[in-house]
């Protein structure tokens, strides 16, 4: 099993009260989908296609239910960017309102605590973990990797295999990250991961030291205050990317060899991170955000995600039950990468959010853009 973490624990029921719930299940689905198809329209905000296989995952929601359109607003937004299109589209029913966001941790309860997410409880709810998601069904867990880099070995050698290597004369203007670290989720726990490199504990101090370590790396001259993605890896702008796993093997495989990649989980830090799922509480679709819902935590919406790469939220429900293809199996990272890593708790995660967005600047200094 790749990570025990999120292995849920569950309870038998009667046959007779199984079969009741099941055809209350149909029916409440049946009338779901007729809502949301009345409705025509879902507005999602930051899904890039090749993040998690978001494309594959659009496409299938729109095969399935026929007559929904997916209206996709700023795909390479980050987490914080997410919450302030609901803040500033409270009161706005148009296309540019999302009905539903896809966060890093940290925003799920900050999301909450605003009063920008209502509660929806999908049918498939008691197969996601019970320390990945709010009691009440206001946010929880969609999916996890862990950090790593993406490497671009026509201009890069050594490949570095540490946090420590990145700080070397030999990557001189060629280290970045995959995200703005005062907005974007990834980013930000990208610091983490440096910060733990640094023998620091998850949290606040994992941040400190992160912050203390790019401002080493920018000042050696080895950072890029561009946000990596694909094509600049391919440009050569960013040749080493610090992001999740699954983005890096999406862009590996987007790439098809042209430039040839590595992607390495650095030997001095394996921290995983998880993202959450929520409707807004001002979505304009309530019910195609619901029929969303229901699709990712399906088996197919979860197994979508799976072959972007991105282990699901019910990884362990589906392995259980023999759902998950072989050969998707076969395309995973080596579990090692798994079994090694930490996962912060909610606490450390919102405690280094705060003191990353709040030190970027001060203590680094790097102006990161587009």
């Amino acid at each position: 099993m790749r990570s025990t973490m999120w292995l849920a624990a569950t309870a038998g029921v009667a046959l007779a009260a199984g079969m009741a719930q099941a055809q209350d299940a149909a029916v409440n689905m049946d009338e779901l989908v007729a809502a949301a198809q009345a409705e025509g329209m879902l507005t999602t905000v930051a899904l890039p296609h090749d993040w998690c296989n978001y494309g594959a995952v659009i496409e299938g929601f729109k095969a399935k239910y026929p007559g929904i359109e997916v209206n996709e607003l700023n795909p390479d937004a980050g987490s914080a960017d997410e919450l302030e299109a609901i803040r500033a589209n409270q009161g706005n029913t148009g296309p540019q309102a999302p009905d539903v966001i896809d966060v890093g941790l940290s925003f799920g309860p900050q999301a909450q605590a605003e009063g920008l997410i209502q509660p929806y409880k999908v049918s498939t709810w008691d197969t996601i973990p019970e320390d990945a998601k709010d009691p009440e069904g206001y946010w929880y867990g969609d999916y996890y990797g862990v950090m790593s880099f993406i490497v671009n070995t026509d201009l890069v050698d050594p490949v570095p295999a540490s946090f420590a290597d990145l700080l070397k004369p030999d990557y001189a203007g060629q280290v970045a990250l995959a995200g703005d670290p005062r907005a974007s989720n990834q980013a930000i726990l990208g610091v983490m991961a440096a910060g733990m490199a640094q023998g620091a504990e998850p949290g606040e101090a994992a941040a400190t030291a992160g912050l203390g370590w790019f401002k080493q790396l920018n000042d050696a001259g080895n950072f890029v205050p561009v946000i990596g993605k694909a094509g600049t890896l391919a440009q050569g702008t960013t040749p080493i990317i610090v992001a999740w796993d699954y983005n890096a093997l999406g862009w590996r495989d987007t790439l098809a060899g042209n430039p040839p990649v590595e992607v390495v989980v650095p030997s001095d830090a394996s921290l995983a991170g998880v993202y959450v799922q929520a409707i807004s509480a001002y979505a304009p679709h309530p019910n195609a955000a619901k029929l969303w819902m229901e699709y990712l935590y399906s088996d197919e919406g979860q197994l979508h995600w799976l072959s972007g790469y991105c282990h699901p939220i019910r990884f362990n429900d589906l392995v259980e039950r023999g759902v998950v293809p072989q050969e998707m199996m076969d395309k995973l990272p080596p579990a090692e990468a798994y079994d090694a890593a930490v996962f912060p708790t909610l606490d450390q995660v919102n405690a280094n959010s705060e003191a990353v967005k709040a030190g970027w600047d001060s203590t680094v200094g790097a102006n990161v853009t587009e």
